[in-house]
């Protein structure tokens, strides 16, 4: 059993006191039966002093409704600019040091995943006991851990913080986002270095890495137009095998579950946000006929598409 904490009902009291600073930005999104999240941004005295801290919160309870799993972050030492309606780019990409309207932010980030959710997101062969039994919610009791900032946690959270999408590709890129930020953050708290690449010595190379990179955005940008890993490794000159063993090194799971894994949280999205028919959703994301996607989709959620436009 690992050393886990236990903790009281209320969640992240430590980071309550930014409740009495002036809310600049907030954003949330709740789909049934996927990640939740959600976003406040305070503005803050420059001269208060904010340490970035992160915490996993394991929620167990005999109900299945009740169980989940939440990374909860306060991230500080960014500024953004203040104006209602920064017409600036460079005020936008946060660049301009000079400009006065600009104002010292914190973020509190919290990712919330349901346990249907979390069996489809990290299905790597590598996968050690403690992330099993946290992924399949096996320890029948709540707990927390912290969590280490490393840079590539950092980085997946500023990606997150500072994307410049709307609608629909927003929510491809958070979900692929959210993903990533899950597999490092399990990374952390099971003690793996950073930069360990097991396995597959060719991505000891930063080009090779940047190639598995590019193909994971290329899939991402082919969400409505299915592509083939022979296509997939020829647009990022990489040989089949290293591109599906490297892709499953860093990503922890496969090119084709995480492609399927993408296409059905979108179909969420289009369906229970959008509004969008069957027929419709089967069409953008590229499938041959409705019959296909459903089953597909049921799998994937355990819903059937017209079961999750009921909720809407």
């Amino acid at each position: 059993m690992p050393n886990l904490v236990a903790i009281p009902q209320r969640i992240m009291s430590e980071w309550s006191h930014f409740e009495d600073f002036p809310v600049l930005f907030s954003n949330e999104k709740k789909i049934p039966g996927s990640w939740n999240y959600a976003i406040k941004r305070y503005g803050r005295d420059e001269k208060l002093r904010v340490e970035d801290s992160g915490t996993l919160i394991y929620h167990y309870d005999e109900s299945e409704d009740s169980k989940y799993l939440e990374l909860s972050f306060c991230i500080g030492g960014q500024a953004y600019c203040n104006l209602p309606q920064a017409n600036c780019e460079e005020c936008k990409l946060n660049r301009n040091a000079l400009c006065v309207e600009q104002t010292g932010t914190v973020d509190i980030i919290q990712f919330r995943f349901e346990p249907m959710h979390l069996t489809n997101l990290i299905k790597s062969e590598g996968t050690n006991a403690e992330t099993d039994a946290i992924l399949n919610f096996k320890y029948h009791h709540t707990f927390s851990k912290s969590i280490s900032i490393s840079g590539r946690i950092r980085h997946a959270l500023d990606s997150i913080l500072n994307h410049r999408y709307a609608d629909a590709v927003e929510n491809i890129f958070i979900n692929a986002q959210t993903q990533i930020l899950l597999l490092y953050t399990l990374e952390s708290i099971n003690s793996l270095k950073e930069d360990e690449v097991p396995a597959c010595k060719f991505l000891e190379h930063q080009d090779e890495r940047e190639k598995i990179i590019k193909s994971r955005e290329i899939l991402l940008s082919h969400i409505g137009d299915p592509i083939t890993i022979k296509e997939l490794s020829r647009k990022v000159a990489i040989n089949e095998c290293y591109l599906k063993k490297g892709f499953r090194v860093m990503f922890g799971t496969t090119i084709f579950d995480f492609y399927q894994d993408q296409r059905m949280e979108h179909a969420r999205y289009l369906l229970y946000e959008q509004g969008l028919s069957v027929s419709e959703v089967s069409a953008q994301l590229g499938y041959s006929s409705i019959s296909h996607f459903s089953t597909a989709f049921k799998k994937h959620t355990g819903l059937k598409p017209c079961e999750l436009l009921n909720k809407s």
